[in-house]
């Protein structure tokens, strides 16, 4: 091997590190510049099966790559966010957009005719361009628009670096025996296809290779289709890697992915053999870069109409493939709110950031619903006296607490992904949130204390000190739910109700403390019960302090 064949090999290495490196970052750009858009994608999927091709089209198109898509589909299924039968339509989708960047990587050949056409003659310039924006701009916007030109730069830079390195070595019988075997043996070219794209983790990935190789002139017809269709059979093999240890559910949805790449790669691998059986000089052909976008962006295409019908049998493939869960278990996850938020926060999702904060903030409000609760049966507990409602404020109360912790645990892990501004100060008011509720959670544990008390020692209320309880609890109520649908829907006027009813309840804290002292003076009211009546209006004016914090979070977002 001379120092040439050294160098070749550097600049082999270094072209793909770029390839790779340079699609990375352009897909981070592209997925931020999407931004809070992402996470309203979800809202958009019904039952209509079409609408769900079309979005995991989509998604696949932003962050280019079906694996990483599909692995959030998993992760949406595990979280109980998707049903299988709309995560189908999805994963379908997501093999069309992932012919993308096929497409991208044939541009060098679109405008082979004219040097100044090439995406390679503009790639320095996109690279000098993107490093100055993210260099000095101070807009996020411009910043993460730099990063997609770069990203767009490198991949352009890496193709040229690893067509040039392999260009001196065309003529070598070793390529040419290699695609003359791979063409002759469909099973062996899809297993090759298959074992690449696992290993990079990413079929757009395997296919710019494939591609490269083809723009020197070296891979056959038959062979480029048997890659091909390996190469979306490997792409099954991250959603199957992250779906072990999860949920049946999980396991199921990517059982799916890998069924409908199957079925489809079985369906052409055969149509190919027989059509290159009948025509030899078209399977020994060589095949280029724009050619090898045209046969991915067929394959998937037709595949996800042939089985687009049969989507319902598909899920229940999966069914038959995967063993059901133990009913012990199913029960237990049913009936425990901490464990299904656990299942809720599930880490496959942070494939895309942007879906990790949305499903983060839907857990906070679910954990805040749940608070609700509780502060509703403490007071019902005061009023009525009831042992049973006391005893489930104190159940509940630990659960609040495990959920804190998940919440803070999931919350810190996501802080560390790559987010936009207004990302961070989103996970920032969570964790905030997250705290403020809790506290709810532990001024409701105080209620319950409070009925404890009183039912120990028989104690109640007069009927005027019950009726003001009541009004005052329904103003705190009503600020606290009010904050929960603020975070749920970021609506500003949600938020000015919430000051409002805090506003009420800290001027009706104020004038029933008044009026208690007043009864108690008078002898309407007995001593003993006086001090709890007090203690129990201080933890709902500090309720309705926390429901104000929680809605001024929303407001700093907005």
């Amino acid at each position: 091997m001379t120092i040439n064949d050294v160098s070749n090999v550097f600049g082999f290495l270094g072209g793909l590190g770029m390839f790779l490196y340079g699609m990375n970052i352009m897909a981070d750009g592209m997925q931020k510049t999407a931004g809070s858009k992402m996470s309203q994608f979800l809202s958009m999927l019904t039952n209509n099966r079409l609408m769900a091709v079309c979005l995991g089209a989509l998604i696949t198109a932003i962050i280019q790559s079906s694996g990483a898509t599909t692995v959030m589909v998993v992760g949406f299924v595990s979280a109980g966010v998707l049903n299988l039968t709309q995560a189908v339509g999805v994963i379908m989708g997501a093999n069309i957009g992932t012919t993308i960047t096929a497409w991208i990587v044939s541009l060098s050949q679109l405008g082979s005719a004219m040097e100044v056409m090439k995406p390679v003659f503009y790639a320095p310039l996109l690279i000098g361009i993107g490093a100055i924006m993210i260099l000095f701009s101070k807009k996020e916007k411009y910043h993460t628009i730099g990063e997609i030109l770069v990203g767009l730069g490198l991949l352009f830079m890496g193709l040229e670096l690893m067509s040039g390195s392999i260009s001196p070595y065309t003529d070598a019988p070793i390529f040419a025996k290699a695609f003359e075997v791979l063409g002759s043996n469909p099973l062996l070219g899809m297993l090759i296809g298959a074992l690449v794209t696992a290993l990079l983790q990413s079929s757009s990935a395997s296919v710019g290779i494939l591609q490269t190789l083809a723009l020197n002139g070296i891979v056959t017809t038959n062979a480029a289709i048997y890659i091909t269709l390996g190469q979306n059979i490997g792409s099954c093999v991250t959603a199957l890697l992250s779906s072990v240890g999860g949920s049946r559910t999980a396991k199921r949805a990517a059982v799916m992915h890998l069924s409908f790449n199957v079925i489809g790669a079985i369906l052409f691998g055969a149509a190919g053999f027989i059509l290159f059986a009948l025509r030899p000089a078209f399977a020994a052909s060589n095949i280029n870069a724009v050619q090898i976008s045209i046969f991915h962006t067929i394959f998937n295409l037709t595949n996800t109409a042939l089985l687009f019908p049969f989507a319902n049998q598909l899920v229940k493939l999966s069914g038959i493939l995967v063993k059901p869960d133990t009913e012990e278990n199913k029960v237990k996850d049913e009936d425990d709110e901490a464990a299904a938020t656990l299942k809720h926060l599930d880490e496959r999702i942070f494939e895309s950031p942007a879906f990790a904060v949305e499903t983060a903030a839907l857990e906070v409000v679910h954990m805040g619903q749940i608070t609700m609760g509780n502060v509703r049966k403490g007071i019902d507990a005061i009023l009525d006296g009831n042992l049973e409602e006391i005893e489930e404020v104190f159940r509940v109360e630990k659960t609040i607490n495990s959920m804190e912790k998940m919440l803070t645990e999931y919350l810190i892990k996501i802080d560390n992904l790559q987010l936009t501004e207004h990302q961070k100060l989103v996970v920032n008011d969570l964790f905030y949130s997250v705290s403020d509720i809790e506290r709810v959670g532990d001024h409701a544990e105080n209620l319950a204390e409070c009925a404890q008390y009183l039912v120990e020692r028989n104690l109640k209320f007069s009927e005027t000190g019950a009726n003001d309880l009541r009004e005052i609890s329904e103003y705190v109520f009503k600020a606290f739910e009010n904050a929960i649908d603020a975070r749920s829907n970021a609506n500003m006027d949600t938020v000015r109700k919430v000051s409002q009813y805090e506003d009420k309840v800290d001027t009706l804290e104020e004038e029933l403390r008044e009026k208690h002292i007043e009864r108690l003076s008078n002898g309407q009211c007995a001593a003993s019960a006086g001090v709890i009546f007090l203690d129990i209006i201080s933890n709902l004016e500090r309720i309705s302090d926390h429901a104000y914090n929680l809605a001024g979070y929303i407001k700093n977002e907005l």
